[in-house]
């Protein structure tokens, strides 16, 4: 894939999550959830936790939000979350891996089940996408001001990062797994700070689509990411500009 399509994938991808703010909101409330109870509620002691503090700000979450979510665990209030993932097939053999958030597991694999089977796809045994996927550390953020493009890059690679991309005063990081909190560490040597900084599952081969087969595979899609319990949503289809921006 190349740059300028990963961009644009990457682009699509958070301009439809902002148009979903509640939805935005509610997922991000989860992930603070989790990463409270997993490392207890002090940010500064939990790198999980810090993480999902900064994104909720990169996404404009009010403090008192943030705030009140961390209380609820701290006071033993919040719900007891658990975290699963699905693989599965959407229409024309596009690969889907599904990240899950949830306090119903039955009512989760129903819903995941049922978007499949109803959108033309199947679900798929856990492992089955592992070919086709990398996991990768990917940060977000704006170009700092005066900073030269080249020796900016340089520093980053020194950092562990695998590549980097500049677009419309955007800059997208990509790191391994295993560099991701390397590279944080980075960024705050460098005193930047990410708008959004995760761990995605990037594919190794991509699929392309007609515009109709496009929008077909879209609503499956769609259809995950408009569910309560679904986190993220990743695929292996290389979208044209003109298919993106049919959406």
């Amino acid at each position: 894939m190349s740059g300028h399509s990963k961009w644009s994938t990457i682009k699509h991808k958070k301009g439809a999550l902002d148009k979903k703010r509640g939805k935005i909101f509610t997922k991000l409330i989860k992930e603070i959830t989790v990463a409270a109870k997993e490392g207890g509620p002090d940010a500064e002691m939990n790198p999980r936790l810090r993480l999902a503090v900064q994104n909720a700000k990169g996404k404009n979450m009010p403090k008192d939000t943030i705030d009140r979510a961390i209380k609820k665990v701290a006071g033993g209030e919040a719900a007891d979350y658990q975290e699963l993932t699905y693989e599965g097939y959407a229409p024309h053999g596009v690969a889907v891996f599904v990240e899950c958030t949830t306090d119903n597991l039955n009512r989760t694999v129903a819903a995941v089940r049922s978007i499949f089977t109803k959108n033309g796809g199947n679900l798929g045994t856990n492992g089955s996408l592992e070919f086709i996927f990398d996991r990768k550390g990917v940060f977000s953020l704006p170009v700092p001001e005066g900073q030269d493009e080249d020796d900016l890059t340089l520093e980053l690679i020194d950092g562990g990062a695998e590549d980097v991309e500049f677009d419309t005063g955007v800059m997208i990081i990509t790191c391994g797994m295993e560099d991701f909190g390397t590279m944080q560490k980075k960024l705050e040597e460098l005193g930047l700070e990410a708008e959004n900084a995760e761990l995605e599952r990037i594919p190794n081969s991509y699929a392309n689509l007609s515009d109709d087969d496009f929008t077909q595979v879209m609503k499956t899609i769609d259809a995950l990411e408009d569910d309560d319990d679904v986190q993220k949503v990743f695929h292996n289809i290389e979208a044209t500009d003109s298919q993106l921006e049919s959406l």
